[in-house]
C-alpha cells in the first residue's frame, strides 16, 4: 500500500526522472557560475596577472602536470613572459619568477611559513617531517633530527661514507675493460642508498655488493615522486593502491609493491629502538650514543605522541627517499659534464693532484671542501640537477607579503621553481653552460653566489640532509676522478636537463640517465 502510494505521490508532484536529471543539471550550473564569478571577481587574488582559466579552475594545472605529463613548469614560464614575474597559476595560488624574492617566500626565522597543505597531500600522509604543513609543528619535529643530521655529526659519519665510497670505486674498477656498459646514475643511486642505510639506519643494504643493480627501493622512491601530482588531484588512488595486498601488487607492477615493501624494511629497526631506553642528547658523548635516526626519534626529549611506530617508519623512509635521489643525479649530472667537457676534468685532476697526502690517503671531506675549482663543480653540479623539481608552495599564515607593489594577503600558497632560480640569466650569465669558474670568480671577488643555489630549499624548512649530502657529493666525486677513467655512452645532454617536473626533474622524453664505460685505472 505504502509503495503504491509513494508511486502516486511522485506521479502527481509532476515531476520525472529526466526533470529530476534537468533539476540536478541547472543547480550544478548555477553553483559553478557562482563559483566562477566569485573567483574572477571577488576572489582576494583577483588583482594579480594570470590566465582566467587558471584562476576559475584547478583544470587548466591539472592538464599540464597530469595529462601532458609534468609540463606546467614550461606553461608558466611562458606564462610569466606574458604577464609579468608574478602570475595567478591556480585559483588559490600565485608563483613569483623572481630570484631576488627566493629568500622571502622560503623564509627563516623569524618569519613564520607553512607548507601548502594541498601540495603536502601528495605524500598521503601527514607523519613525515617533509609533509608537515604547520610551521609550529615542523620546528618541533626538525628538533629531534638536527643535531643528527649536524655537520659535527656527519664529521663522526664519515669513516661510514668512506667506506661506501670504498665500495663505488672497487665496484666501477671491477668493469674496466669488460665492455659493460653501466647506467652510472643507478650504481650511484645505490651508492647513496648505501650510505643513507649505513649512516641513518645503522646497517648499510649492500646495494652496491649486488651483482645486478636492482635497486627497487630507488625504483619506488621514483614511482612515488612521479605520482605527486595524481596525489595532489586524486589522493584517493594511492590510498586504494595502499589497501590492496601486496601479493596482488606483485602482478601488477613490481614498483609498487615496493613502495610498501619500504615500510616494512625499515619497522623492525623502529620497533627495537622504541622498546630501548630513550637516550638523552646533552654532550657529545651521549650524541656519539644515538647511531640511527631511529634512536633519535625515540629520543627521552621527544614526546609520546611523536614515537608512534607509523612515524617513525614513515620519517625514515621520507629520509631514505630525499637522501637518495638528490645525491646520485648531482653526482650523475657531474660526472657527465666532467666526461664531457676535457678541459674541465683535467681543471680537477691538477687540483686534486695538490693535495699531496692523497697519494696514500683519501683526502677528507674537510681538504676536499676547500678546494675552489671542485666547489664550483659540486655547486654547479647541484645547481643543474636542481633537486626537488616540483614547486613547493609556502604560505605566512598571519602577515601579508609584499612584492613589486602588490599585497599578498595571509593564507596565501606562494611558490616558485628552483628551476628559474638555477637558470635564470641575470645571476648565472649563460645559465645552460656547465661553468664552475663562475662560483671560482664569485668567491674571490667576495660574492656569495650560494644564495642562489636552492637545490635544498632555504629557510626554516632547507633540507636537513644538506651537510650529509654534501660530504657524499665531494668525497665520492674525489675518489671517482682520482682512481677512474670512464667514456660515456650515447648520452647526450637532453638525457639530463630538466623540461618536465615529475616530482623529480625529468628530460624531454623518457628517462633520466648517464651510461658510460669505464675503459682504464689510476
Amino acid at each position: 500500500m505504502w509503495l503504491n502510494f509513494h508511486r502516486v505521490t511522485l506521479h502527481h508532484s509532476g515531476f520525472n526522472s529526466l526533470e529530476i536529471c534537468a533539476l540536478i543539471a541547472l543547480c550544478l550550473a548555477t553553483s559553478l557560475l557562482f563559483r566562477t564569478t566569485y573567483r574572477l571577481f571577488f576572489h582576494p587574488l583577483r588583482k594579480f596577472p594570470g590566465p582566467k582559466l587558471a584562476a576559475v579552475s584547478h583544470l587548466y594545472e591539472f592538464y599540464y602536470d597530469v595529462i601532458k605529463g609534468g609540463m606546467y613548469v614550461e606553461k608558466i614560464n611562458r606564462l610569466h613572459e606574458e604577464y609579468g614575474p608574478i602570475i595567478r597559476i591556480n585559483p588559490r595560488e600565485l608563483h613569483v619568477k623572481d630570484p631576488h624574492y627566493y629568500d622571502h617566500i622560503y623564509a627563516g626565522a623569524p618569519h613564520k611559513r607553512d607548507k601548502d597543505p594541498a601540495h603536502t597531500a601528495i605524500f598521503t600522509t601527514f607523519n613525515p617531517m617533509v609533509a608537515t604543513s604547520k610551521h609550529a609543528h615542523h620546528r618541533l619535529r626538525r628538533s629531534f633530527l638536527n643535531n643528527f643530521f649536524s655537520r659535527r655529526h656527519v664529521m663522526r659519519m664519515e669513516p661510514a661514507i668512506q667506506t661506501e665510497v670504498n665500495n663505488l670505486v672497487a665496484r666501477l674498477r671491477s668493469t674496466c675493460n669488460t665492455g659493460s656498459v653501466l647506467e652510472l646514475n643507478r650504481i650511484l643511486s645505490a651508492f647513496s642508498a648505501d650510505v643513507v642505510t649505513s649512516c641513518c639506519f645503522g646497517r648499510s643494504h649492500g646495494y652496491l655488493k649486488q651483482e645486478i643493480f636492482e635497486n627497487q627501493m630507488i625504483d619506488a622512491v621514483c614511482w612515488v615522486m612521479s605520482m605527486c601530482h595524481i596525489n595532489r588531484f586524486m589522493p584517493w588512488v594511492i590510498k586504494i593502491l595502499n589497501s590492496i595486498p601486496q601479493e596482488i601488487l606483485q602482478f601488477m607492477d613490481v614498483s609498487m609493491a615496493d613502495v610498501i615493501a619500504v615500510r616494512d624494511m625499515i619497522r623492525q629497526q623502529a620497533l627495537r629502538s622504541l622498546e630501548k631506553q630513550p637516550i638523552v642528547v646533552d654532550t657529545d658523548t651521549e650524541l656519539a650514543a644515538v647511531r640511527t635516526v631511529f634512536d633519535a626519534l625515540a629520543g627521552a626529549d621527544v614526546p609520546e605522541n611523536e614515537k608512534s611506530l607509523i612515524r617513525l617508519e614513515e620519517e625514515a623512509a621520507a629520509i631514505f627517499g630525499a637522501g637518495t635521489e638528490t645525491v646520485s643525479r648531482a653526482l650523475s649530472v657531474g660526472l657527465f659534464h666532467l666526461l664531457h667537457e676535457r678541459s674541465i676534468m683535467q681543471e680537477l685532476q691538477l687540483e686534486l693532484e695538490s693535495l699531496a697526502e692523497a697519494k696514500t690517503n683519501p683526502p677528507t671531506y674537510t681538504q676536499l671542501a676547500q678546494l675552489p675549482y671542485l666547489t664550483g663543480i659540486v655547486n654547479e653540479s647541484l645547481r643543474f640537477s636542481m633537486g626537488i623539481a616540483s614547486r613547493t608552495p609556502r604560505i605566512s599564515p598571519t602577515t601579508p607579503m609584499l612584492y613589486n607593489g602588490y599585497v599578498i594577503p595571509p593564507g596565501t600558497p606562494v611558490s616558485q621553481y628552483a628551476y628559474f632560480v638555477h637558470m635564470d640569466p641575470t645571476v648565472f650569465p649563460d645559465p645552460e653552460c656547465f661553468n664552475p669558474e663562475r662560483w671560482v670568480k664569485a668567491s674571490d671577488n667576495g660574492e656569495y653566489l650560494g644564495r642562489y643555489l636552492v637545490s635544498f630549499n632555504k629557510g626554516s624548512r632547507q633540507c636537513i640532509g644538506m651537510h650529509l649530502a654534501y660530504a657524499e657529493i665531494y668525497l665520492a666525486l674525489a675518489a671517482i676522478i682520482r682512481s677512474i677513467n670512464m667514456t660515456m655512452i650515447d648520452t647526450t645532454l637532453e638525457d639530463i636537463l630538466m623540461v618536465r617536473d615529475l616530482g623529480h626533474p625529468a628530460p624531454r622524453s623518457g628517462t633520466f640517465g648517464v651510461r658510460v664505460m669505464v675503459t682504464g685505472l689510476k
